[in-house]
C-alpha cells in the first residue's frame, strides 16, 4: 500500500527541473507488426491484453485523485490497423477532457498510418504527442522492421508540426488564441533506439539535429537497446549501452542549450562519442588551439564551451566581470566545476611558471592514476599544447 512504482508510475522532468509523475501505460500489447526489437511483436508468444477506453479513464482519474500522478502517458501496440488504434487513444483523451474535465497532463502517441483527422482531433485534447522513429536510419529500419518506413512516421510528424505552427500564427493579442482550441501546447517528441542497429552516433545526432530544426521537436529521447528477443538480425550484447545513451543525452543538451552543431560534437573522423568524457570536454580536448580563454574578455558563446561551465554560470560570469576581474573564488561561488574548467581558462591566481600541458596529459589527469595513457610513437607529434594559467587542481 502506498508504493505506486509497480503500477506503472514514471517520472518526467519539465524544462524548469520540476519532476512530474505520470501513469505510463499501454492501451494494448497486441500488435500487427513484427519488429525485431519489440517485445510485443506479433511473432512472440506472450500473454496479450487490451484495456477498454473506460478502464484507462477510470485508472487515470483514480490515480490522480489519490495524488499518485499528475498526468497520463498513453501508448499502444497497433490493434487491427492504425486508425482503429488511434481512435481508441483519442477517445481516452477526449473523455478525460470533455466528460470528466480532467486538467492534468496528457501525452499521446500518434500512430503512423492513422488518418489525419484522427491525429488532428487527438491533438486538441493532448498536451504533447509523439511519433517514434525508433531506428535512426531508414536502411536499418527496413532491415529490422520491414513493414515500416520513414515516410509513414514523418507524415503525422509533419501534420502535428503544421498544426502547432498554425495555432501560434493566430492573430490577436490573446483573445483569439484563448477562444480557439489549443493544439498540442507542449509540442511533440520522438524516440530513437540506440544499439539495435549499427548506426553511429554521428548518424543519430545528425538525425536529431534535423528533427529539431525541420520538425521543431521539443525533445528527442534516446533509449538503449535491451536484448529481449532472439533474432539473428539483432546484435548480441552483454549489457545495455547505458553510457552511450547518457552521452547522447549530453550531446543533445549541447545542441539545444549550448549552441553546438552536431558536426562539431561528432564528425567523420570521430563518429562515436567519447566513452571516457562528456561531449563538451571531448570537444575541448580535440580543439586545444581555442584555449585557454580569458573569462574577463571572452564572449558568452565561447564561455559556454568551457568544460565545467554551465549556462547559468556563464551568465553570472558575464554579469560579474562588469564590476571586477573574475577570480577563482568567484567561480566557485558561481557553481563552476573547476576540476574540469581549470585546464581551459586563464587564472591570475596561479603561478606563471606553470608548465604547458598537452591534451593527452589533461586526459590522463582527469582519468586519474588507474588509467595509463596510450604511448605515442616517437614519429608521432602530439597535438597543439594548451598554455595553462592554472594549477593542477584535484
Amino acid at each position: 500500500m502506498g508504493n505506486a512504482a509497480p503500477a506503472g508510475i514514471c517520472h518526467s522532468f519539465t524544462e524548469d527541473g520540476r519532476c512530474v509523475s505520470l501513469l505510463k501505460i499501454l492501451l494494448s500489447n497486441v500488435c500487427v507488426f513484427d519488429c525485431a526489437y519489440c517485445i510485443n511483436r506479433r511473432s512472440n508468444d506472450i500473454p496479450r491484453a487490451t484495456f477498454k477506453v473506460s478502464e484507462i479513464v477510470a485508472l487515470t482519474l483514480e490515480f490522480y485523485q489519490r495524488n499518485y500522478i499528475e498526468g497520463l502517458f498513453l501508448s499502444s501496440g497497433v490493434i487491427r490497423n492504425p486508425d482503429y488504434t488511434m481512435e481508441a487513444l483519442m477517445r481516452v483523451a477526449r473523455e478525460l477532457r470533455t466528460v470528466h474535465r480532467f486538467g492534468g497532463y496528457i501525452h499521446l502517441k500518434a500512430i503512423p498510418g492513422a488518418s489525419p483527422e484522427l491525429i488532428r482531433e487527438a491533438g486538441l485534447y493532448a498536451d504533447r504527442m509523439s511519433v517514434n522513429l525508433e531506428i535512426p536510419s531508414e536502411k536499418s529500419l527496413q532491415y529490422l522492421a520491414p513493414e515500416k518506413d520513414f515516410s509513414s512516421v514523418y507524415s503525422p510528424m509533419h501534420l502535428i508540426r503544421d498544426q502547432i505552427v498554425a495555432y501560434k500564427a493566430l492573430p490577436g493579442k490573446g483573445l483569439v488564441r484563448k477562444a480557439a482550441p489549443r493544439f498540442v501546447p507542449a509540442g511533440q517528441s520522438t524516440q530513437l533506439i540506440v544499439g539495435a542497429s549499427p548506426d553511429t552516433d554521428l548518424t543519430i545526432l545528425s538525425l536529431a539535429s534535423s528533427l529539431y530544426k525541420d520538425q521543431q521537436l521539443k525533445r528527442v529521447y534516446y533509449s538503449g537497446y535491451i536484448p529481449i528477443n532472439a533474432d539473428r538480425r539483432l546484435p548480441v550484447v552483454q549489457q545495455v549501452p547505458l553510457r552511450r545513451e547518457n552521452r547522447l543525452y549530453q550531446a543533445d543538451w549541447l545542441m539545444r542549450f549550448y549552441h553546438f552543431r552536431f558536426d562539431e560534437i561528432v564528425d567523420e573522423k570521430n563518429p562515436q562519442l567519447d566513452d571516457d568524457f562528456d561531449p563538451k570536454l571531448a570537444w575541448a580536448l580535440r580543439h586545444p588551439a581555442e584555449f585557454p580563454i580569458d573569462l574577463d574578455h571572452a564572449d558568452f558563446e565561447m564561455i559556454l564551451r568551457v568544460p565545467g561551465i554551465g549556462v547559468r554560470s556563464a551568465q553570472l560570469i558575464v554579469q560579474g566581470r562588469r564590476f571586477s576581474r573574475i577570480r577563482r573564488e568567484h567561480l566557485k561561488k558561481m557553481g563552476v566545476a573547476l576540476k574540469r574548467a581549470q585546464y581551459f581558462i586563464m587564472d591570475p591566481d596561479q603561478p606563471r611558471a606553470l608548465q604547458r600541458l598537452y591534451p593527452e596529459q589533461i586526459r590522463q589527469r582527469l582519468l586519474g592514476p588507474t588509467r595509463r595513457p596510450e604511448q605515442l610513437s616517437f614519429l608521432e607529434k602530439p597535438a597543439t599544447p594548451l598554455l595553462l594559467g592554472v594549477g593542477d587542481g584535484n
